[in-house]
């Protein structure tokens, strides 16, 4: 009886490891299924931000193809190129000039800044902010004059060293998160004399704390401007701005002083130093390098003729003679070549910024045009190792990349990517990190992920809301392009049978929309497909549709409203001068039809005619082009509970 009973225990153990083993591999299985679904939803995010950050750099095209003709347009519109040039001109003046007549009256409870500023006003700005406080205009602009006399004294490369007992931290992308810059100074500490930080750009855009960031920066900068570096990034750009919300989250939050904000804080970007070396060692930059990167030329760049990616040196020689009559009859100071508006970077001088602010790195060797971004270029494994080798460098960190972990180590460890903005594209898509440099150690990585209440549900649930949310938005993005999609499935549907193979599908996606993602595993949550599993392509846009504000306005017309609304909006905000939100109809018309003859838009003008009359309802010769932008949107006809949607296992 006893080995009987000895041998049940064995079994029932053996039993127990088997069904363990079958529970941990099904958990591992499972686990892994979360992680390719997130990986997915991932991709569709990324893929459709590099478009529209390609989208935003084609304007760059648009921009010189209408300043280089010029001469027509003034025909046509004088008023218009007047506007360009202005918009291309900054505003020098001085502080008195800009803040003589703004009061703060005795009723602002907010926090009141003493200069010179103290560690005191850091720590009182922080406080207020996280009570959601607002700094008044006037110690915003004081702010912004104060930085901007200290930033233009700096070299274009900020030099810092470490030692055994002094430790660097280097922070990426933050993007207006407020939340993720507090995280930080909790865990590793304030500025301070004992405590340096590098800011590698990205301060601004997509997130609605972006002054908050900014203003925070700046006064630690002030405080500390030997111990706190900041580095210009791709966002620091005041038409960067227009598209991704910082331009409207200042007119919101100082409806009466923003336009004079703006001005400086435009002024501000083009002073910020371009990058970091740490120890002669390790190069701190942006977006990252190309095979023709010349740090020595960058060095000698005077930087502040980088006004905006988007507006290129144009090689026109009465353009620029416009350019230099308008300078000499702004109020800038005589004798202040350094600000005079009428200079310009040589072409090859605006490259080797561009590079620095938007490049990529990949693990193809070479260097080769950034396709995604539609800026900068990729650059290889061996383009790193020769621009080292060239500058005697180590190391090179960038960030301009959301990565899941926060990091990314690549090309043999000699590039490293660091984003700090968590949740960027949703909540749970990714941690943030920052990483501390000590003299003659290895790089230690912190992460961390701000912590909100769906943060704290379980990780499928987490997973599919971001999966939910990554399905409507690559939805909208092929009903915007809805009849070149359809005339691409008929041109491969020689039956006209309404069906095509997958493969004929997944091609012509690619072909049309231009993302590189992985069309024949999305197919079940974008297409129906029948039981040979050939495609029902109409049934890509079975839940969605573009709203149409009025009859009159046929479908090609609502589909390149919708799809260039963003580009539309940067082109027609330059031209709104006095940020009223209003335009009138005869420069509404000039643009529109600049616009679509440049892009080879096929519509036709009475259609577009037709549709802005019945827009202007007050008759009165001007148009809100924020309302009619407004008026094309998307609606999702089953919008599906988030629940309700995995992607592939």
């Amino acid at each position: 009886m006893g080995c009987s009973s000895s041998s049940t225990k064995i079994n029932s153990a053996k039993n127990a490891l088997k069904a363990a083993l079958v529970i941990q591999n099904w958990y591992r299985g499972y686990r892994a299924r979360l992680k390719a679904r997130q990986h997915y939803a991932l991709t569709i995010f990324q893929s459709i931000e590099y478009a529209d950050e390609q989208g935003q750099m084609q304007l760059s095209n648009f921009f010189s193809f209408m300043l280089e003709n010029y001469r027509k347009i003034q025909n046509d519109d004088p008023a218009i190129v007047t506007r360009l040039l202005e918009t291309n001109l900054q505003d020098s003046q001085n502080k008195h000039a800009y803040m003589g007549l703004i009061e703060v009256p005795d009723s602002y409870d907010g926090p009141r800044l003493k200069f010179p500023l103290t560690f005191t006003d850091i720590d009182l700005l922080l406080k207020a902010f996280q009570q959601q406080q607002i700094l008044h205009a006037y110690y915003v602009l004081e702010v912004l004059f104060e930085a901007k006399k200290v930033l233009k004294q700096m070299p274009n490369f900020t030099h810092i060293q470490t030692s055994p007992y002094k430790e660097i931290t280097v922070c990426g992308d933050l993007h207006g998160k407020l939340e993720d810059l507090l995280l930080i100074f909790y865990k590793n500490g304030l500025p301070s004399v004992n405590n340096q930080y590098v800011f590698n750009g990205d301060f601004v855009d997509r997130g609605k704390n972006s002054t908050e960031i900014l203003m925070i920066l700046l006064v630690s900068f002030l405080v500390y401007p030997n111990e706190l570096h900041l580095n210009r990034g791709n966002h620091e750009d005041f038409m960067m701005n227009l598209r991704y919300g910082f331009t409207r989250e200042i007119l919101q939050k100082y409806k009466l002083h923003g336009k004079k904000i703006l001005k400086s804080v435009e002024e501000i970007y083009t002073w910020l130093p371009i990058g970091t070396i740490i120890d002669n060692e390790i190069l701190i930059i942006h977006g990252g390098i190309s095979e023709s990167t010349d740090l020595n030329l960058l060095h000698q760049i005077q930087r502040n003729k980088m006004k905006s990616v988007l507006m290129p040196p144009v090689s026109n020689r009465e353009f620029d003679s416009s350019l230099k009559n308008k300078a000499s009859s702004s109020s800038a100071t005589p004798g202040t070549s350094e600000d005079s508006s009428s200079e310009q970077l040589t072409k090859h001088e605006w490259e080797q910024i561009v590079d620095l602010l938007w490049s990529d790195p990949k693990g193809r060797k070479g260097c080769y045009p950034n396709t995604s971004r539609g800026g900068g270029c990729y650059f290889g494994p061996d383009i790193t190792a020769k621009i080292l080798n060239k500058n005697q460098l180590k190391m090179i960190i960038r960030s301009h990349e959301c990565k899941p972990d926060g990091y990314d180590i690549c090309h043999d460890g000699k590039v490293i990517t660091i984003f700090s903005a968590s949740n960027y594209y949703d909540e749970g898509s990714n941690r943030g990190a920052y990483i501390k440099l000590c003299y003659n150690t290895a790089p230690r990585f912190f992460q961390y992920q701000v912590t909100t209440t769906s943060c704290l549900n379980p990780l499928h649930q987490r997973v599919a809301t971001m999966e939910n949310r990554a399905i409507k938005i690559l939805k909208e993005r092929m009903i915007s392009q809805k009849t070149d999609l359809i005339n691409a499935f008929q041109l491969r549907d020689h039956s006209k049978t309404g069906k095509i193979s997958l493969a004929q599908w997944a091609f012509s996606m690619e072909s049309v929309l231009e993302l590189k993602l992985p069309w024949r595993s999305l197919r079940s949550h974008l297409v129906k497909t029948d039981s040979d599993g050939n495609v029902d392509y109409m049934s890509s846009f079975q839940d969605v549709h573009i709203e149409r504000p009025m009859e009159e306005a046929t479908s090609p017309l609502v589909e390149t409203l919708y799809r260039y609304r963003s580009d539309l909006n940067i082109i027609f905000n330059i031209m709104d001068s006095d940020h009223s939100g209003l335009i009138s109809m005869e420069e509404f018309r000039t643009m529109w039809k600049l616009f679509t003859y440049h892009y080879n838009v096929q519509i036709d003008d009475s259609q577009f005619d037709e549709v802005i009359n019945k827009m202007d309802v007050n008759k009165d010769g001007s148009i809100d082009f924020n309302e009619f932008f407004m008026a094309f949107h998307v609606v999702h006809k089953y919008d599906k509970n988030a629940t309700d949607i995995t992607l592939p296992n």
